[in-house]
């Protein structure tokens, strides 16, 4: 099934080319809902454009948190997220909402 580009999966792949790399980060980044970002991570990566790695459990428990799944854009992303910005231009600018910078890893 080809992979369906919608503006809001432009916002992701744009905040993911901009080093926004896990879930809670890409939801701050965009603005948008988790109930959206989740679903559009998850078809990203069925059509291999996002890869994920879960982080060591170890490190999530020194900082007293839940283990963190990391994304990355792929190549083929990378081509998809230009396919995209060309759709939808104006992604450019909603994409970091007060230019928000990447958490450290």
């Amino acid at each position: 099934m080809p992979l369906r580009l919608t503006r809001p999966t432009a916002t992701v792949l744009l905040a993911l080319s901009r080093g926004f790399r896990h879930g809670f980060d890409i939801l701050d980044a965009t603005g948008l809902e988790s109930g959206t970002v989740y679903p559009i991570l998850r078809r990203l990566e069925d059509a291999g454009c996002v890869r994920s790695e879960w982080e060591e459990v170890e490190r999530a428990r020194e900082e007293g948190r839940p283990p963190r799944r990391y994304y990355e854009l792929t190549g083929t992303g990378a081509g998809t997220l230009r396919e995209a910005l060309a759709r939808y231009p104006e992604a450019r600018g909603t994409a970091v909402p007060g230019g928000l910078r990447p958490r450290p890893a």
